[in-house]
């Protein structure tokens, strides 16, 4: 008697489900070390008006803050000669957050025919100052970008070209949203899996984790990926606007909405002092509140064509739009009142600040910062679980193929990496002389060298005991940041909290915080035991007309397997 073939089955459609499943899952990987760089650094920079305090010690702590009018006047008078000749200078008025007086004014074009100094050295177009909010004077400060640097990193990966790096960050930014969506199309229990978690389950218990915090920042993702990909919206897509606005009118017109700087204009060489600026000021202020007003930018002071603007802060509404009074430099009277943008240019003004988050108060601020925190757990989790998934199903797990060895590595430098890379931008902010030349670019030099070290060392040493090392190192250096801190000045813990000093005092207890969870997780990674891979059952013999004749075999075959 001869069988019959089995019937060829059809092969059976994916659903939307595994399709969506497989954009979800290399929609993360391609870019999630960029990602989770991108989370981790953005998440800090909702305090990086107080990390840059931090690193600025010379800096003096402010129980108050004096009347922003009288400040304003004494850093103008200030810059009325250290400024001289510059078609435009804006001073940033102190706030609770920010107790100082920035200042930025455009150097003077250089006469034509005029021969350079050193011709190897390019002329600065522009210059920064830091002025003292009681004394209007100049502090001596260490140069350097503070908490500027996470910032400008988490949208521009500082130091890259402005250009490559922003649109560096809309690419990856585009893959998250890709992977926001996807993800939930492809979680059809989403929301019964964030009351679910199964410990020491390990594949099953990085599933659980990576859901429960997908799920309860949900609505800040895909916020936050979405207003980011807004504010850069003119440079990924211009062709919107290019196709609504025909005229060079209308487009002046958009740039005059979206910009707080009103256009200065032509000097007409003509010399006129300065009118007083304070009296600018308070009109604002009587308009919107003694501390809402933002910053002052003057135009060809000195000259009878200056303009001075008054600026609107950001603390106190949901907007990035500017709002601005503009007067008559030379005589103080009020010539317009911006208050007011189009629909478009308000729409992004409101994104803008939800992404930004500057308008929130201190509670906001820390619900902000606790939720993308989450966020960038999501994204790390999700790089771990790919490779905790993919492990169990590799012939022999103890030599990987070459792409998992590639994304496993990548994993240890990115997400422990990062925070040691980080840390050591502060330990040099703390090292490095006060008066060393280029030196906030080599505190930018000690982050990315960092980085470097322990991407080698990932590189190495084995999988396991690179993510334990490292884990413990950073939290070694996290631990060690606040001591070097009392040790190099006089700010430091205990001198913190006994004067009030809460920024300091935050950010030190904030460090200790963040080594504790380091060692918790050397802790857990360093006890956690890999399951063994089951064995492989053989299914047992399919037959069809000849099934009388073996089933003796089989029996056999399946007393043995018992």
């Amino acid at each position: 008697m001869t069988s019959t073939p089995a019937p060829k089955t059809k092969p059976q459609a994916r659903s939307i489900r595994q399709t969506m499943s497989d954009l979800h899952t290399w929609s993360g990987l391609l870019v999630g070390w960029l990602l989770y760089a991108m989370f981790l650094t953005g998440t800090v920079s909702y305090f990086k008006d107080e990390l840059s305090q931090w690193m600025r010690p010379e800096v003096p702590h402010r129980q108050s803050l004096p009347d922003p009018a009288v400040v304003a006047q004494h850093v103008g008078d200030q810059l009325v000669t250290l400024a001289a000749g510059s078609p435009q200078w804006s001073i940033y008025l102190p706030t609770e957050r920010n107790p100082v007086a920035g200042v930025f004014w455009r150097n003077p074009p250089a006469p034509k025919g005029a021969l350079k100094a050193d011709a190897s050295t390019p002329r600065r177009t522009f210059e920064e100052a830091t002025f003292d909010s009681s004394t209007g004077r100049t502090l001596q400060a260490r140069e350097t970008l503070g908490g500027d640097f996470f910032y400008r990193f988490h949208f521009q990966f500082h130091p890259l070209p402005v250009l490559w790096g922003r649109w560096l960050a809309g690419f990856c930014a585009m893959f998250m949203l890709v992977a926001i969506v996807s993800g939930v199309i492809t979680h059809k229990k989403i929301f019964i899996d964030f009351f679910t978690f199964r410990w020491g389950k390990g594949q099953r218990s990085w599933l659980d984790a990576h859901n429960a915090l997908s799920v309860f920042g949900l609505p800040f993702h895909l916020m936050i990926t979405y207003t980011g990909l807004v504010t850069l919206m003119a440079m990924y897509m211009p062709w919107g606007a290019q196709t609504a606005l025909k005229t060079p009118m209308d487009r002046a017109q958009l740039s005059a909405q979206l910009s707080a700087f009103p256009p200065p204009g032509k000097a007409t060489g003509e010399k006129v002092p300065l009118a007083p600026i304070a009296p600018m000021v308070r009109e604002a202020q009587a308009r919107w509140g003694a501390s809402d007003v933002g910053r002052v930018s003057v135009t060809h002071a000195g000259d009878a064509a200056a303009r001075v603007a008054v600026t609107r802060g950001e603390s106190t509404r949901v907007s990035m739009s500017p709002q601005y009074l503009l007067f008559d430099g030379t005589t103080g009277k009020l010539i317009d009142v911006h208050d007011g943008v189009g629909p478009a240019a308000e729409t992004r003004g409101v994104m803008y600040a939800l992404h930004l988050g500057r308008f929130s108060d201190l509670h906001l601020r820390w619900l902000y910062f606790l939720v993308s925190l989450g966020g960038t757990a999501m994204v790390g989790s999700g790089l771990v679980m790919w490779t905790v998934k993919r492990r169990t199903k590799l012939p022999d797990p103890t030599r990987p193929h070459f792409g998992f060895h590639v994304v496993e590595r990548l994993n240890i430098a990115a997400i422990g990496g990062l925070s040691i890379a980080m840390t050591a931008f502060l330990w040099g902010n703390r090292l490095i002389p006060a008066d060393a030349l280029r030196r906030s670019v080599t505190e930018v030099d000690v982050f990315y060298w960092a980085w470097a070290a322990t991407l080698l060392y990932a590189l190495v040493r084995p999988a396991k005991r690179a993510w334990v090392e490292l884990l413990w190192f950073g939290a070694a250096v996290l631990a060690l940041l606040p001591v070097l801190n009392a040790v190099t000045t006089s700010r430091g813990l205990w001198h913190s909290l006994t004067t009030g000093d809460w920024v300091y005092a935050g950010v030190d207890l904030m460090l200790w915080a963040f080594a504790a969870l380091h060692a918790w997780l050397a802790i857990r990674t360093a006890r956690h035991k890999p399951k063994a891979k089951p064995a492989r059952v053989m299914a047992p013999v399919r037959t069809t007309a000849s099934a009388p004749i073996n089933a003796p075999i089989n029996a056999s075959l399946n007393e043995d397997r018992a």
